[in-house]
């Protein structure tokens, strides 16, 4: 990804003001960032209210691991409003997936599977509305496949770039193991992840009323150990985490202050060797993003 230590900062520049104000934030993250035993770290902050913006590293490349399971979402979404398919459809819950490479077959294993629920219903139907809340919330790898069986890798991708991701990669279902030895994996960057979650908050990923639908299965995520632990209590947070253990660890996000201003924020991180140190670093991250973003309004990195 990059040079371990070595951090290159950009900049979104809504003003020159605004630009001045963000200066203290942008300094307490890189040293933040820098403390990280990473060989990388994404971050994107973009306030949903405010001309306020900040970047760090946000175009680098990730192994995407489940936070492609949001333009999945996206795409099922997509679907149901142009009548292609109904949330209330039944698909057949199976184990068993060609992949990517040449069609061999490839087994998900529930014992990789964060969600093990879903094992005890092989060759029984699932709804997809089901699969979606176990997609997103249990970050479900066996709902995944299943869904993108259904609607096709490609077509999410394109979905994706189509609203403005415009570098994401959608190749694949989860646990193709000779893909991923092959490096035929999905990618994100921070800023990807930032744009398609604008799009959900915005109404314009899908039809408004999936786009709210989205956000309730978003604000139901089970997996809660970065972004959120990064804010008061009871703060509103919809979001997406994926991790590969020593590989990634990634949280995605659309905050709801309170008082008011929603913003998002995505942090990806690289080659973080434990999950807690990977963990701790962004909900440090958040921490700081939240203070100076609820602190001054449209000043998001003022003293």
């Amino acid at each position: 990804m990059f040079k371990r230590g070595f951090l290159l900062l950009g900049l979104l520049q809504c003003s020159a003001a605004a630009a001045q104000n963000r200066g203290p934030l942008r300094e307490r993250l890189a040293a933040r960032v820098a403390q990280a035993p990473a060989t990388g770290v994404g971050l994107y902050y973009r306030s949903l209210t405010r001309p306020d913006s900040l970047v760090l590293e946000a175009n680098v490349r990730f192994h995407a691991a489940s936070t492609m399971k949001l333009p999945v979402m996206i795409q099922v979404f997509r679907d149901a409003d142009a009548g292609l398919l109904r949330l209330d459809d039944s698909l057949t819950v199976h184990v068993v997936f060609p992949s990517l490479v040449d069609g061999s077959p490839f087994e998900v294993d529930k014992a990789d599977d964060s969600d093990s629920t879903l094992y005890g219903r092989v060759a029984r139907p699932a709804s997809v509305r089901d699969l979606l809340e176990l997609m997103i919330t249990r970050s479900s790898n066996l709902a995944t496949n299943i869904l993108i069986e259904r609607i096709g890798a490609a077509r999410a991708q394109a979905s994706a770039r189509a609203l403005g991701a415009w570098s994401i990669q959608v190749l694949r279902g989860v646990e193709d193991g000779k893909a991923y030895r092959a490096g035929l994996n999905n990618t994100t960057t921070a800023r990807d992840l930032g744009v398609l979650l604008a799009a959900i908050a915005q109404n314009r990923a899908a039809s408004p009323a999936s786009c709210r639908e989205m956000l309730r299965i978003l604000e139901a995520q089970e997996f809660n150990e970065g972004i959120p632990v990064g804010l008061p209590p009871g703060t509103r947070v919809a979001h997406k985490t994926g991790w590969i253990g020593e590989v990634v660890y990634h949280d995605a996000a659309i905050v709801y202050p309170p008082s008011g201003g929603s913003y998002l924020l995505v942090v990806l991180t690289g080659g973080i060797k434990q999950d807690s140190v990977a963990h701790n670093l962004v909900a440090d991250v958040s921490r700081l993003v939240y203070a100076a973003a609820v602190r001054e309004p449209g000043a998001a990195g003022k003293p």
